[in-house]
């Protein structure tokens, strides 16, 4: 019967330690009623916990940090840090020492090691120390590979290696949506929740625009003459919250003419989530480069570059129309106005507004009368292109208030 030989001690022991900050200790009180057979013995025991708040025993309040208890939650965004000790525990001395330590995650293995170069001898009692420091940038399953080779005084070479499992986890579930204005400019609207189980002091969130686009952000409001954020004074996001960040995306004015007419995906840019937590850890995030389907404006697009909000009843008010060639061709452009039962046209239809080139924009002015009070429909303009043939109906088109006029009678 085989026996196998006993497995060889290793002359070098490697310890892997996770450096994190330490947390708040909570005293969880325990307490009666003076009357109750333990009497006041609760109460005097916590009065003489140190982690407690003179005066306030029983509110669950510390004041006392304690060393983490366990290797914790790590979120994508965070820097991971390690620290990796090896020590000799033998009574001889150890020979050319190699320390490597590589992080392995689903599909990439990543060497994290500060140096590559071997230690020539270890004395006994004497260690070698690292810390390795690694921003997590996927989520899911990572192992911290940690390799020791080294040679002992009689020669022989020796390895040997230990595997560390840690989960990444996903803080923040971020949600955009995009609102096409009008004109050629692009609403975002970004949606950030927090999914950890601690606050959030959010830093930063902002949007790094494409080479198309300027960006303002819309997240503030100016009171007093200063400007203020509308999430108020403190940046806090608790756990399970959500807040909502909006933005206003602008086409550059070398792209102003081509922005509006471009199909299929446009790239808008990318959002950059700075936050820290409870002791200030940092972590960061940024999304993948977010896009939009741009809107399709057929062959002819009519757009409004100035409309009044609110016009008296039956008199004139004037607005005025963007005309831009979408397609590939060249257009003869004919307008026809239709009167409908509330708006009237002021003009005459059936004008020729000429040749139109492909990507090319033409405004017009044009003035209008409100026969019925309310918020109305402005609908009716109709656009023939008479190379084809062919007619662009354009109906509610925009909606203005009309209100009676005030009128002065006198006593």
């Amino acid at each position: 019967m085989e026996v196998n030989p006993p497995k060889q001690e290793h002359l070098l022991a490697l310890k892997v330690m996770r450096l994190t900050k330490p947390t708040l200790f909570t005293n969880i009180p325990v307490t009666c009623e003076e009357k109750d057979l333990p009497g006041d013995l609760f109460n005097q025991l916590m009065r003489d916990d140190p982690s407690t708040v003179n005066g306030a025993e029983i509110l669950m309040l510390g004041e006392m940090l304690t060393l983490p208890q366990n290797f914790g939650n790590i979120f994508l965004g965070e820097t991971f840090s390690s620290y990796i000790s090896v020590h000799n525990d033998s009574n001889q001395v150890v020979k050319d020492i190699l320390v490597k330590a590589d992080l392995q995650t689903s599909s990439q293995r990543l060497n994290l090691s500060a140096s590559n170069a071997a230690v020539a001898e270890l004395k006994p009692d004497c260690c070698i120390d690292d810390v390795i420091h690694h921003e997590v940038k996927e989520i899911g399953t990572h192992i911290l590979v940690c390799a020791v080779s080294y040679t002992t005084q009689g020669g022989e070479k020796m390895y040997f290696r230990k595997f560390f499992k840690f989960q990444v986890l996903k803080p923040l579930d971020v949600k955009t949506k995009f609102y096409n204005a009008e004109t050629d400019e692009v609403f975002l609207e970004a949606q950030i929740q927090n999914i950890t189980t601690s606050p959030m002091f959010m830093e930063k969130v902002s949007l790094e625009p494409s080479i198309m686009y300027n960006v303002t952000e819309l997240n503030s409001v100016t009171q007093a003459g200063e400007c203020v954020s509308t999430f108020g004074s403190r940046g806090y996001l608790q756990p399970m919250d959500t807040r909502q960040y909006l933005y206003c995306l602008k086409p550059k004015k070398e792209f102003a003419e081509k922005a509006g007419i471009i199909k299929g995906v446009t790239v808008i840019g990318k959002l950059d989530i700075v936050w820290k937590t409870n002791l200030g850890e940092r972590g960061r995030l940024q999304t993948s480069q977010l896009q939009r389907m741009a809107p399709g404006y057929g062959d002819v697009r009519l757009s409004l570059e100035a409309i009044p909000d609110t016009v008296n009843l039956e008199e004139p008010f004037r607005i005025t129309c963007k005309i831009t060639n979408c397609s590939e061709r060249t257009m003869d452009l004919v307008l026809e106005m239709c009167n409908t039962n509330s708006i009237h046209w002021c003009g005459i239809s059936g004008r020729q507004l000429g040749k139109l080139h492909p990507s090319s924009s033409l405004c017009l002015a044009l003035t209008l009368l409100s026969s019925v009070q309310g918020l109305q429909s402005i609908s009716g303009l109709r656009l023939t292109d008479t190379f084809l043939k062919r007619t662009y109906e354009y109906d509610d088109i925009a909606q203005v208030c009309v209100v009676s006029s005030a009128v002065e009678v006198e006593a």
